[in-house]
């Protein structure tokens, strides 16, 4: 399995129905033989995701929702599959997509499976150290020129024209992500209702491409030598705005030595060797050609939106939707870094 990611069959009795999954495997992926292990890889905060091993040591991934009610619109396991088999062989790396089951009978929700990619996944800074100093200048600047090509790719040539409406992106955006933090909401968030007031109040004219929705480090598999080798987790993917992907990985992209209490774990980037976030803009920016004079806006918003995902995640741990417990100090230090997210938003609507 690829480095950054620990397994354990903790949600695998009540999200995979081994026996079902497997025969459905066997008829639908060529080359695939029963029996199949399922083992849940953990730290997965949305969809819930499973290293699917086959009789003959094969590997693929497998993504469901998560256990319970979810929200309208999340969760999407289809539409990010969709993305994943548009994008095949194309400027962008993802995963091979091997297919996708729609009949909730199967498991008790849809699924998709894709190959197995080798390489790291850099979760945290720790993570990052596997990949040699000489090497991540070379990962970070690629991670921009793999954003740049995103943006780049006309969406009906890819079968994606309809994938969203485009225009207004960012107005919908803090519409749904308003719409589920008060479908979530548990307590009092009046700084979160501010940020969105502000944001709301001043949208920047908006430009329109295919837009990742959780572009970062942690969200790709990348090899030692610093190379991008493939882009995960597409399932907040649309037509929108690119700039609200490069504001979303600047509340990531953080720099050695530098505080970030709006961050559960050190981010990748805050290792030595990888260019700044100052390099990545300027990057992306010749790259792709793109005016980000507006791009603090996209940080705010990028930060704001943070806050709301987290809510919903403190939300679902708190009802038992991810099919396994928090821990009461991690569900505080989920609540801090909501509000912590909230301040740093408040003050980037004001820089």
């Amino acid at each position: 399995m690829a480095s950054g990611s620990d397994a354990t069959a903790d949600a695998r009795p009540a999200a995979i129905d081994a026996a079902a999954v497997s025969a459905w495997l066997t008829s639908r992926v060529p080359g695939t033989r029963a029996p199949h292990v399922f083992d849940a890889i953990a730290g997965g905060r949305s969809n819930l995701t499973f290293v699917v091993t086959d009789a003959g040591g094969r590997r693929m991934i497998l993504r469901r929702p998560p256990l319970g009610p979810t929200l309208p619109s999340a969760h999407d396991v289809g539409r990010e599959y969709r993305i994943v088999a548009a994008l095949q062989d194309g400027a962008v790396p993802v995963p091979p997509a091997l297919a996708f089951c729609e009949d909730p009978g199967v498991t008790g929700a849809p699924f998709a499976v894709t190959g197995h990619v080798e390489g790291l996944i850099l979760g945290d800074a720790e993570d990052a150290e596997a990949v040699p100093e000489e090497s991540r200048r070379a990962l970070g600047l690629a991670f921009a020129d793999t954003l740049a090509a995103l943006h780049a790719i006309d969406p009906a040539a890819v079968g994606l024209a309809d994938l969203g409406r485009g225009t207004g992106h960012v107005e919908r955006q803090l519409r749904r992500w308003k719409s589920q933090l008060d479908q979530s909401r548990t307590r009092d968030l009046a700084l979160l209702d501010e940020v969105h007031r502000r944001l709301a109040a001043a949208v920047p004219p908006q430009r329109v491409a295919i837009a990742h929705g959780d572009y970062r480090l942690e969200n790709m598999i990348v090899s030692e030598e610093g190379e991008v080798r493939a882009v995960l987790d597409w399932e907040l993917c649309t037509l929108g705005d690119p700039l609200t992907d490069l504001g979303y990985t600047l509340v990531w992209w953080i720099e050695p030595g530098e505080p970030a209490s709006h961050l559960l774990r050190p981010a990748p980037s805050a290792v030595p060797g990888f260019p700044t976030r100052e390099e990545i803009v300027e990057r992306y920016a010749r790259t792709s050609g793109a005016d980000v004079s507006s791009l603090e806006y996209y940080r705010a918003f990028g930060l704001w939106r943070l806050a709301c995902i987290v809510e919903g995640v403190y939300a679902r741990y708190r009802s038992g939707a991810m099919g396994e417990g928090a821990t009461e100090p991690e569900l505080r230090r989920m609540a801090d870094q909501v509000m912590a997210l909230g301040e740093a938003a408040l003050r980037a609507t004001e820089a």
